[in-house]
């Protein structure tokens, strides 16, 4: 890491270098922690660089297509406030093989910077604490994803003395993994499919951090919530709590490519829609479900499926296509839905979510939004879906979120 000051900083720091061995030096509203300087064994003191922020990716992101043609990165850049002071992340910078990406201001920053364990967004951090900044790189369509990420990070700091109260910082340094994003086929076969909470700037699966057996997990990076329009575009017709009320209940949920059953979890009761049930333990989360190990350290999730309605059992082997059951309301859901997603591991919970590629669909328009797809799911009324004309037909791609999209079996 590196840290670039102002000019008069600068000139203050020079004060600091001339400090000879074994005297500390003491920076308390800033650190609040006596900082040692440090000697080389010739007697050369050795310079110094103060990194109140330290920037850190957990996981290296996977470049991967979206549905809309470009090249998408996404991952999580860690932030720790290792000062006694509250900090204002004011600018970040993400660069690829040194030349800038994206720029997030501190309106955007506040919608993206979350405190670790916090659902809520805000660019203020509090003193030894750390976050977790959301990112999505797009890249112009053609654009080679870059070799290297690096990010910069400015922050004014409020309890520091002044010309220290600004400070940038340098680091987080990443390579994005050259692995390739599994295909798949469809998990759904038939129109109106709606991509909600999907990829890339959605919050609800993309934002899930949790802390799982010693490490931060999210499992759910890639998730899709896979709903229905009617022909009206209505997500459900006739009373709200009736399960049969919703388009998509009782579809086949089809596995995406011949694989392996690694677990089935069936008789957990559907809930009522609506209203989300209360007291759901974490191993029930995810209501009846199957995880297929299609290969190459790739598993695949499917959730919220009808009790007894599971036609496999761990162990099987499954062939694309296949009904492994069908889409209902169990679990932490509030309306009968399909939850897929793509993992590095086995468990739901104990894994990193990967990108993935849907090797053909169409998509046929895109709703107004995540807000006017709760309102309509809430409420029972039409979407007003803007249609893509001529409809697009798509390979090897990742839907993007609210899209609207016919799949074939």
């Amino acid at each position: 890491m590196a840290v670039y000051l102002s000019s008069k900083t600068q000139q203050q720091q020079r004060g600091w270098r001339a400090v000879t061995a074994g005297i500390l030096v003491c920076m308390t509203a800033l650190l609040g922690n006596l900082i040692p300087s440090i000697a080389q064994a010739t007697g050369q003191q050795t310079e110094v660089q103060l990194t109140p922020l330290l920037l850190a990716v957990p996981s290296a992101p996977i470049p991967f297509t979206g549905s809309d043609g470009r090249t998408h990165l996404v991952y999580e850049l860690q932030l720790t406030n290792f000062t006694s002071s509250e900090a204002t992340v004011q600018r970040v910078d993400i660069l690829g093989d040194d030349q800038t990406l994206v720029t997030l201001d501190e309106a955007a920053i506040a919608t993206r910077l979350q405190p670790f364990g916090v659902r809520t967004s805000t660019a203020v951090m509090a003193p030894g604490l750390g976050s977790l900044l959301f990112v999505h790189v797009n890249l112009p369509l053609g654009t080679t994803p870059p070799q290297r990420l690096t990010h910069r990070v400015t922050a004014h700091f409020a309890n520091a003395p002044p010309g220290f109260d600004e400070v940038t910082v340098s680091g987080g340094k990443t390579l994005p993994l050259q692995r390739k994003p599994v295909i798949i086929g469809p998990p759904l076969a038939g129109e109106r499919y709606i991509a909600a909470d999907s990829c890339c700037d959605s919050t609800r699966h993309m934002r899930a951090a949790l802390p799982v057996n010693g490490h931060v997990r999210l499992a759910q990076r890639f998730a899709v919530d896979w709903e229905q329009a009617d022909a009206q575009h209505r997500i459900y017709a006739g009373p709200k709590e009736t399960l049969r009320s919703y388009t998509i209940y009782g579809k086949e949920a089809l596995a995406v490519a011949d694989a392996r059953v690694v677990s089935v979890l069936d008789g957990l009761p559907e809930q009522v829609p609506g209203q989300f049930p209360a007291n759901i333990p974490i191993a029930e989360a995810d209501g009846n479900s199957v995880v297929l190990d299609l290969g190459d350290g790739n598993f695949a999730l499917y959730a919220h499926l009808q009790p007894g309605s599971l036609r496999v059992k761990a162990g099987d082997q499954v062939v694309r296509g296949q009904v492994l059951g069908l889409v209902g309301n169990t679990g932490n859901s509030i309306a009968p839905h399909l939850h897929f997603h793509v993992m590095d591991g086995p468990s739901p919970l104990d894994s990193n979510g990967l990108p993935y590629e849907i090797d053909s669909f169409v998509v046929t328009g895109r709703t107004p939004g995540t807000e006017a797809f709760d309102e309509a799911e809430a409420n029972g009324t039409p979407l007003a879906i803007m249609p893509q004309v001529p409809a697009l037909g798509v390979t090897n791609a990742l839907p993007m979120d609210q899209s609207l999209i016919r799949f074939s079996r």
